[in-house]
């Protein structure tokens, strides 16, 4: 996780929401990486905010449940995000995040202006440490056990695991931007599994749960925002 220190740093006080219906940019829906919520984006929605971007949340407080489960939630808030924006949004989405925005962004092309994704495992869902992955395998043993809102061994190995893997491996809408950011320092995911040739790759130096408040990495993305919302009709 991010240091402590660094993440109040990050935060600091407070900064009004933009109107997305009157703002020039456009608007982005974030979503948080594994076993993570909302709050671990708070520090990249403030930067977006204050360069102009209507910036919107998830709805997932643990990002730890079945992936198809996942992204039903996810589609659903889509469609709420688009009708109050006015029009598509951009996904942004760290880690296992940017993984279900890719899925979701090929469910649902006519939502979306555009797919950010930083430090995500692309390639193989399960492209991460051994650590990570045993406590995956945990996940879905309580899962077992009597928690159903924690990933089980069927998104692992199952039906929801080879859907998923399907979907993900699905062929990218022609012309609809896609950005994959990614670091060799990321010690958590594999950096080459955030290789999608279907994405414009951008390397950076970041670790992996740094990423969303790691200043280089917040003015760059706002950077190719700007780009993308110069773009739109």
């Amino acid at each position: 996780m991010v240091g402590w220190l660094s993440y109040v740093q990050a935060v600091g006080p407070p900064v009004p929401a933009v109107d997305p219906r009157l703002s020039q940019q456009v608007p982005a829906l974030l979503v948080p990486g594994f076993l993570a919520g909302d709050w671990s984006l708070i520090p990249l929605a403030r930067h977006l905010r204050r360069s102009g971007h209507a910036t919107f949340t998830s709805g997932i407080a643990l990002n730890s449940g079945c992936t198809e489960m996942l992204l039903g939630l996810l589609e659903r808030r889509l469609e709420q995000v688009v009708q109050e924006a006015g029009r598509p949004v951009v996904l942004v989405g760290q880690s296992r995040g940017g993984t279900l925005c890719r899925m979701l962004a090929i469910r649902r092309p006519d939502q979306v202006a555009g797919l950010v994704t930083l430090a995500s495992p692309l390639l193989h869902q399960l492209a991460t440490t051994r650590d990570l992955v045993a406590q995956v395998n945990l996940l879905a043993r309580l899962n077992v056990r009597g928690w159903p809102w924690l990933v089980s061994s069927d998104c692992l190995t199952g039906g929801c695991a080879e859907r998923t893997s399907a979907l993900l491996e699905s062929p990218w809408p022609t012309g609809l931007p896609f950005i994959s950011v990614y670091s060799r320092q990321d010690g958590v995911v594999d950096w080459r599994a955030c290789l999608d040739p279907a994405a414009e790759q951008i390397e950076v130096r970041s670790t992996h749960n740094g990423m969303g408040a790691d200043r280089a990495v917040q003015r760059l993305l706002t950077a190719r925002l700007r780009t993308l919302s110069d773009q739109q009709p």
